[in-house]
């Protein structure tokens, strides 16, 4: 009541910023939005970062959070600044033609490349993960219809992740400049205080990308709702759980007696997990691995500890698999989290039937033999349309490439096929978790992948992104995202076009031999 009371007089208008010798007319002020926001324009316009910036009102300043502080603020108002700027990136002195002359928004407008993300002071774990789910249409869609917005109850939380992301989804689809994320910093930093510790000189400390992912990955279950509408208890809610989410069947048997019966239950996961040990060369062998374990627990039949074997098989698989490897562990000696440099290969196709349950196998086996029906049918229509250009030197253009939605009936977001392509691989560059650098690697067109580092972004090819399996200092894949192998709807062509020139060909020669 006290905060309503005390609030500005106008709601959205135009107000003056006086910043030394400079004076900036007519800035968009809306009060019902974050102060942070409005800070954010003035930092585009002066390149003073708002932890540097002190704006007054008539002797009041305002807060990063509220506007509870300035007790009068009308239109066409003028505020007083005070700050010192940060170096702006330097715009081009002349227009040339060559793209090693261009600026980094010079050249992704004209590579149609999507924004980088300015480095906030070791916030490389952030811009990564983002770029990564950014890569994911549905969760881009559910944040742009999200209602959520700024407010002091809402800065903090699962609604102010949302808002925050949104806000920043939405300024990168309209720019080709790089965006420096503050309010979705700002945010973070107050929902999750861990990832804004400091440490000597003042500079925020490196944190874990696949932390981060987590993290985001929960707040957004929370808030963002899922799609469809059902009465059946067991369906899942959330956007998260639908396109990220996926189910293991467990079964845990004691090994030390046979009268205790065997328990199933269904375990939820956002993540699999990729262990790395010295017979691991490759990502399948250290999913397997994760699939069976030893566990110690009461037993209820011999009233002690006894030693359990929990075996798990996959029985949902979501549109969106995201995969972790386990590459660090903690030194107690050094006290960090030390880092396993081995070289796993992973593949830019996968296929994750091996890892299912046989109920599972069988759902997914109809879909499969679509797939092959249609591998079978493109390999006989580019056998026969050799020997038709052979005859005709003619090559139809291609047709507009139409697919099947993905998934199961009744079960949004699932993945139906067990087939998987590579979209996006998040990788870290150093020997410890708590420091190096996070970049992301983006699938872009074709076979060209784009590298996210930060705010600069640059073309590299498949055979690149392949490199990150490790087995040096180099960048190496720590998360990798991988989207559904989308199923082509085949449609039979008439051949008639095709064997009207071979008739009438072979007609006259007909009717040669008829007269003679």
């Amino acid at each position: 009541k006290q905060w309503y009371q005390r609030r500005v007089a106008i709601t959205a208008g135009n107000v003056n910023v006086k910043w030394g010798k400079e004076k900036f007319n007519n800035i968009e002020c809306n009060t019902d939005e974050c102060p942070l926001l409005f800070k954010s324009t003035l930092y585009s316009l002066t390149g003073v970062v708002p932890e540097r910036m002190k704006v007054m009102v008539k002797g009041a300043a305002v807060g990063d959070e509220t506007w509870t502080n300035i007790k009068s603020l009308k239109n066409n108002i003028t505020m007083m600044m005070m700050g010192s700027a940060t170096e702006l990136p330097a715009e081009p002195a002349e227009k040339t033609q060559f793209i090693e002359d261009m600026s980094d928004s010079q050249v992704n407008q004209a590579s149609d490349y999507p924004p980088g993300l300015y480095n906030m002071g070791n916030t490389c774990y952030l811009a990564a993960t983002l770029q990564c789910l950014r890569t994911v249409p549905q969760l881009s869609s559910a944040l742009e219809n999200s209602q959520g917005n700024f407010s002091r109850q809402t800065m903090v939380g699962s609604e102010g992740i949302c808002a925050a992301m949104k806000q920043l989804f939405k300024e990168m689809d309209t720019t080709s400049d790089s965006v420096a994320p503050l309010v979705m910093v700002k945010v973070l930093h107050m929902t999750i205080p861990r990832f804004a510790e400091k440490g000597e000189g003042g500079v925020f400390q490196q944190q874990d990308a696949n932390e981060c992912w987590t993290e985001l990955m929960r707040l957004m279950s929370e808030y963002l709702p899922g799609e469809g509408s059902t009465t059946s208890e067991t369906i899942r809610k959330t956007l998260i759980e639908q396109y990220f989410g996926g189910e293991y069947a467990t079964t845990l048997k004691c090994s030390e007696t046979e009268d205790e019966p065997e328990t199933k239950s269904i375990e939820r996961w956002t993540q699999l997990r990729c262990h790395i040990n010295a017979d691991v060369r490759y990502m399948q062998i250290g999913l397997t691995m994760g699939l069976k374990e030893n566990i110690e627990k009461t037993s209820p039949t011999l009233g002690r500890n006894a030693v359990y074997v929990k075996t798990s098989l996959i029985n949902r698989l979501p549109s969106y698999l995201t995969i972790n490897f386990i590459r660090f562990f903690y030194k107690e000696k050094e006290n960090i989290n030390a880092k396993v440099l081995k070289d796993i290969k992973f593949p830019v196709s996968y296929d994750a039937y091996d890892l299912c349950s046989p109920e599972l196998k069988d759902k997914l086996q109809v879909t499969r033999d679509k797939f092959e029906a249609v591998r079978q049918k493109k390999l006989e229509k580019e056998m026969s349309s050799k020997e038709v250009r052979n005859k005709h030197d003619a090559v139809k253009e291609k047709p507009e490439v139409k697919y099947e939605p993905c998934g199961f009936p009744g079960d949004i977001g699932s993945n139906d096929s067990g087939y998987y392509e590579l979209q996006a691989v998040l990788t870290h560059q150093g020997r410890s978790s708590s420091s190096g650098h996070y970049v992301a690697w983006v699938k872009h067109k074709e076979d060209n992948w784009l590298k996210c580092d930060d705010d600069k972004l640059s073309i590299v090819k498949e055979e690149d992104v392949m490199r990150l399996s490790g087995g040096g200092d180099w960048h190496v894949a720590y998360t990798l995202l991988y989207g559904p192998k989308q199923l082509e709807i085949w449609e039979e062509e008439e051949k008639k076009d095709e064997e009207k020139p071979v008739a009438a060909v072979e007609k006259p020669v007909a009717e040669v031999e008829k007269m003679e």
